[in-house]
């Protein structure tokens, strides 16, 4: 029998106008309108084939790959390298994933001391077993003053891409995530894979099989925006808009609504999927011990809001409220 980690009944907790104000004011999100400056230089974007979804569609003469790249935060490279190291192929590979294709390998710039380099090595070595991919190679700059770590992936596309520009009203909206782990006590991070080690390849592969077959059409990992300022990013391009059922939406034991609306999850998903497909794309999880559940439907009103019960609150009308700032061609 499947087993699906625990997931928290909504407490009392801050009332849902309180958790608007939280997840809209959280500086994950609020960085994100600095991303308006790559419209502001290069112009609108397609946003499939980038800047714009979490990697970008590029056509080869084989087929199709999908590109992308990730900084990670400066004090978090300050305060633990190696982990930072790990967190730069955890954040491709879920961007990849997210792409709905396979993760190929990784290639990492370092710029950092002797010592700090070295645990940044050691993060990326083991982020990359863990995953089963290669580490392809990369920079590495001597340097005492400010670490600074960024990675980069490709992935392999089988088919069609889960991307933003393939959202639609009607479509229902998943969140899927890893329960099994605990929060970090100095970063709002969640680290699920201590607990999943030798499924975490599979798991991320979840996402590429629903691309294929259709029962996906757009998908966005959960990252340092936090659930709702990732959705809000899903959202953006539309704008389409959707009401979050707070007490749907899958939450590990002991984490509260606040704490785990904001935090960066190890593996934490959002998906649509079109109408009917539902039971298909939640089973995909659940066979893997994956919480997943239908949490709202799209529509195309570009409202973004929270609601428990009885009780709603906006949080932005995406029709006006800049989440990237990022133009469309």
């Amino acid at each position: 029998m499947t087993r699906i980690p625990a997931s928290a009944p909504a407490p009392p907790g801050p009332d849902v106008a309180e958790l608007a104000r939280v997840v809209r004011d959280h500086p994950g999100w609020t960085a994100k309108a600095a991303i308006g400056l790559v419209s502001d230089v290069v112009g609108p974007t397609d946003w499939e084939a980038g800047p714009g979804d979490d990697g970008a569609v590029v056509r080869t003469a084989g087929g199709r790959v999908v590109a992308c790249g990730e900084a990670v935060w400066p004090p978090f490279v300050q305060r633990d390298p190696r982990a930072a190291g790990f967190a730069a192929v955890l954040t491709n590979v879920n961007d990849v994933a997210a792409m709905g294709a396979r993760p190929l390998g990784i290639v990492d710039t370092v710029v950092a001391p002797a010592g700090v380099a070295r645990a940044v090595l050691e993060g990326l070595r083991e982020g990359c077993a863990l995953f089963g991919i290669p580490l392809l190679g990369g920079h590495l700059t001597p340097h005492d003053g400010t670490p600074a770590v960024s990675a980069f992936a490709l992935g392999e596309l089988d088919d069609r891409a889960l991307s933003v520009t393939r959202c639609a009203p009607g479509q229902s909206l998943v969140v899927a995530a890893a329960l099994d782990g605990r929060m970090r006590p100095d970063f709002p991070f969640f680290p699920a894979f201590e607990n999943r080690r030798d499924r975490c390849a599979g798991d991320v592969a979840v996402l590429a099989r629903l691309a294929a077959s259709g029962a996906a059409a757009a998908a966005k990992d959960i990252s340092m925006a936090g659930l709702v300022g990732s959705l809000a990013m899903l959202l953006e391009w539309g704008p389409f808009g959707v009401e979050l059922d707070l007490d749907a939406v899958p939450r590990p034991a002991g984490v509260g609504p606040a704490e785990w609306l904001t935090c960066f999850p190890s593996f934490g998903f959002l998906l649509t999927t079109p109408a009917g497909r539902e039971p298909e794309v939640l089973a995909a999880f659940h066979e893997r011990d994956l919480a997943a559940a239908v949490v709202g439907r799209l529509d195309d009103g570009g409202v973004l809001s929270l609601r428990r019960g009885a009780d709603r609150a906006v949080v932005a009308d995406l029709r006006t409220d800049r989440v990237t700032g990022l133009v469309r061609a």
